[in-house]
């Protein structure tokens, strides 16, 4: 079933249960988005994507990736009110993640700039705490090696007592999916080798290419998940 509703003055038709978000970007509409993913379920954790509606005569602001459409509803993507509240996320955002690229580039974007008011706090790195990761190894993976820890402003993404995970396989998508760059993930000169979390994995050599493109505790993963022979999965996608 399609509801009718309005955005930005463009009058458009989205499927019954879909988002704010996913109609406007499907209809050419541009909202920033930080914590979302189109795999993931959405969480609305940075606020980013709000927007003002308006039902009858009232109006209030949403979160475009979590509120569903609705017949009738108008939709504003860039009034004065939702770019205040946007200005207001980034300076936050820049305050707790002052090294991250990814904030400064939106924020020089909006022009928005960092205020003295909010203090700086490089001891979270660049972590937002979005989710993704954590959603990403439960939901996609399966195996969930990191979760949050502690509670209130010492909140944090890890291993359980910051240990190396005895079930990460080192598959890196905690580290794929994260929109800041906070996961980090190395492999070394030769590419036999990749740490993340401080755990090293032992990477697989492609059997026809020879070049190195998954762990091999990933592989092994599969294989048991899926009963695929462990020998058919040493072969890199683009020489399958």
């Amino acid at each position: 079933m399609m509801v009718n509703l309005t955005i930005d003055n463009k009058e458009i038709q989205a499927e019954e249960g879909s988002t704010i978000l996913k109609a406007a970007q499907s209809n050419g509409i541009e909202i920033p988005t930080l914590c979302y993913h189109d795999e993931l379920t959405a969480s609305g954790a940075c606020r980013l994507c709000s927007v003002e509606i308006k039902k009858g005569k009232r109006t209030r602001i949403v979160t475009s990736c979590i509120y569903q459409v609705e017949e009738g509803l108008t939709v504003t993507t860039h009034s004065e009110r939702v770019m205040n509240v946007r200005s207001l996320i980034l300076q936050l955002l820049m305050a707790r993640c002052p090294t991250s690229e990814v904030i400064r580039e939106l924020a020089d974007e909006m022009d928005v700039k960092p205020q003295e008011r909010f203090q700086l706090d490089e001891d979270k790195g660049k972590c937002i705490l979005c989710r993704q990761c954590v959603e990403v190894c439960e939901q996609v993976v399966g195996v969930s090696a990191i979760g949050f820890l502690n509670r209130g402003a010492d909140k944090s993404v890890g291993t359980p007592f910051m240990e190396p995970s005895g079930v990460c396989i080192g598959c890196g998508a905690c580290a794929y999916v994260c929109p800041t760059g906070h996961i980090e993930m190395r492999e070394s000169e030769t590419g036999d080798e990749r740490s993340i979390w401080g755990k090293t994995f032992e990477m697989v050599a492609c059997k026809e290419c020879g070049r190195y493109f998954a762990a091999q505790d990933q592989l092994e993963y599969i294989s048991k998940k899926t009963g695929v022979p462990l020998d058919k999965l040493y072969t890199c996608v683009d020489c399958r």
